[in-house]
């Protein structure tokens, strides 16, 4: 494998940004006032040469976003399957490509041959005949680890320091992923949920270290293509900042995970209630 799990810099929020002037309405007064906008560009994830999904996401970590992608996809279980992911315009570039393995391209024939689709920030994967063959790529997770509602609450207050896109434009989703000491291991952001998370868990995928996940915490509700990522990556427990979808709670549940929504100063805990203390 070629790839440098450094190769990806941290990336230039300024280059995330843009500003544009607004009309700002109060009662019996209008001002004009500068905001900033997150930036949305579409990003082409190519696998052996074709195109496998265009999405539209922030700029930025694409090779840890390609990586988390194919994973939560099922085209690639472990960092041996990739054999590199190149882009194609430089640092800045719209367009990932993956190279498997030759092992990993007769394994995954059947999934390289769909038809590519367009994943939208606020949908991601969709269609019940993808529901169905879940069994396929997801098996239940291990049952290690446990957390208190204290503890709990300590990580969700630590995302005001992760989302530094949010605090200047305020429309952005954030992802962290944490050990089971609740030590930090990576954070992303991004105008979708489902992108945010791919790169969170891309980046510890590509360092190798993604057997060290076992929390995540994302700033949106837990639907049920979240939960399959996080059931891909081996994440135990997720806690969201919304309710999470009703087949998002089978499909916990089926799969021995924790979900939990933080709401009102309190916890709700959906399923696999054990792990919290």
């Amino acid at each position: 494998m070629n790839i440098n799990p450094n190769i990806d810099m941290q990336p230039d929020i300024e280059k995330q940004l843009k500003q544009r002037i607004v009309q700002y309405y109060l009662p019996g007064i209008t001002k004009e006032n500068t905001l900033e906008l997150l930036e949305e560009e579409p990003l082409s994830i190519n696998v052996q040469g074709k195109t496998y999904s265009v999405i539209m996401r922030t700029p930025g970590e694409e090779r840890a976003h390609a990586a988390g992608f194919c994973l939560a996809e099922g085209i690639i279980d472990k960092l041996d399957d990739i054999s590199d992911i190149a882009l194609c315009d430089g640092q800045d570039s719209n367009v990932a490509a993956v190279m498997l393995s030759k092992e990993r391209i007769c394994k995954v024939s059947h999934l390289l041959e769909k038809k590519g689709y367009v994943s939208q920030t606020s949908c991601g994967i969709c269609g019940r005949e993808i529901i169905d063959d879940l069994t396929e790529i997801l098996k239940p997770v291990q049952k290690s680890i446990t957390i208190s509602f204290e503890q709990i609450m300590e990580l969700v207050s630590s995302m005001d320091h992760i989302q530094h896109l949010r605090k200047r434009c305020s429309s952005s989703h954030g992802a962290a992923i944490f050990n089971r000491h609740r030590e930090i291991l990576s954070s992303a952001e991004d105008a979708g949920r489902h992108n945010a998370l791919d790169k969170a868990i891309g980046k510890l995928f590509l360092e190798g270290k993604l057997n060290h996940a076992s929390i995540a915490l994302i700033s949106s509700r837990a639907s049920y293509e979240m939960i399959q990522k996080c059931a891909r990556a081996g994440i135990e427990i997720v806690i969201s900042m919304s309710r999470p979808t009703a087949l998002a709670c089978e499909l916990g549940e089926r799969l021995g995970m924790t979900l939990a929504d933080v709401r009102d100063k309190g916890l709700y805990v959906f399923t696999c209630n054990q792990r919290v203390i």
